[in-house]
């Protein structure tokens, strides 16, 4: 790997805490296993694990680095032995266990994709976490079909932006919670049936009302707390709720009979914590699916802002801010 440095940015966690726990720092510059490939990173999205992660609440799993970022887009610079996948030189995008923040990050070729024609970088890093969440948990594990209703909360995020476009991408049917009218405005626009502003309306009655009694047959659930109790009242009969994380909380007390009554399906998963084959099922299915989506421009990420990666904690200040709209990007 001539040419390149041994050392790189980066930034890493000191110590658990607030958005100032993350400081620029330099550190040894991977190099690719075999199967893997070496990103010299241009992007990489900030998602809320990163939160976590910052926080003390989500350590990386076993063998993966300790620096944040699970997404990232930049240029192939080294192939570990048997990568054949990705040629020097050529734009990829990759979903990542941990390392984003720096310059350079290594990846298992199967955990990463060319970057979508007429994507910018910054696009492409807000891609492989928020994508991968929403298409494994609402399409896989909740079975969305067209013509179906998918309630999403949170429909500003990075996460509910995605889910709005791909729901409708596929011909169903999309209602989801924010927390204000410009919020509505911003979901409207991006496709939604329905924005519910939840501070002044209760969501369970809206939806409700908009399917006509029937209630939403699948719902993204990213709350918990006392919204696991309302998304039982709010599905439709065999109705399909998903949980990706517990912002109010993740132990409640429940009364079950909603789920024999309506024969609901609650599940959930997390996308860290899986191994490279799974990851790499997921990658599959996205190229399949959604890459054409991606490239005729029926879905795009929503950048809400950009930040230089030595800011990275402007960034957490960002994403932690509820105004923001759209994912967050480092850039490098």
């Amino acid at each position: 790997m001539s040419g390149l440095p041994d050392q790189m940015r980066a930034v890493a966690v000191a110590t658990p805490g607030g958005p100032e726990a993350l400081k620029p720092t330099t550190r040894p510059r991977p190099s690719p296993r075999e199967g893997e490939i070496l990103l010299r990173v241009a992007a990489a999205g900030v998602n809320r694990p990163d939160v976590l992660q910052r926080q003390g609440f989500y350590a990386p799993p076993p063998g993966a680095p300790d620096l944040p970022g699970l997404e990232i887009a930049g240029e192939v610079v080294a192939l570990g032995e048997g990568a054949t996948r990705f040629k020097l030189g050529e734009a990829a995008t990759a979903l990542v266990a941990g390392g984003g923040y720096a310059e350079y990050c290594a990846v298992h070729e199967t955990n990463a994709l060319p970057v979508p024609a007429g994507l910018t970088l910054i696009e492409a890093a807000a891609i492989p976490e928020t994508y991968c969440t929403v298409w494994t948990n609402v399409f896989d594990r909740g079975e969305l079909k067209g013509g179906e209703w998918l309630l999403v909360h949170g429909g500003t995020s990075g996460i509910g932006t995605t889910a709005i476009q791909l729901a409708k991408a596929f011909e169903a049917r999309v209602l989801t919670t924010v927390g204000s009218t410009e919020k509505a405005r911003a979901c409207v626009r991006l496709g939604a049936d329905l924005a519910i502003v939840y501070p002044e309306e209760d969501f369970v009655v809206a939806t409700l009302a908009a399917t006509g009694g029937r209630g939403a047959d699948v719902i993204l659930d990213m709350v918990g707390g006392d919204y696991v109790a309302r998304n039982y009242a709010a599905a439709a009969i065999d109705g399909r709720i998903v949980q990706i994380a517990f912002l109010r909380g993740r132990k409640v007390e429940i009364d079950l009979h909603p789920i024999m009554a309506k024969r609901l399906s609650h599940t959930g998963s997390t996308l860290r914590p899986r191994t490279i084959a799974e990851k790499a099922e997921i990658i599959e299915s996205l190229q399949a699916e959604v890459w054409p989506l991606i490239a005729d421009g029926r879905c795009r990420p929503l950048i809400d802002s950009t930040f230089p990666l030595e800011k990275a904690a402007d960034a957490h200040r960002r994403i932690e801010n509820p105004e923001h709209i759209g994912k967050i990007v480092l850039t490098l």
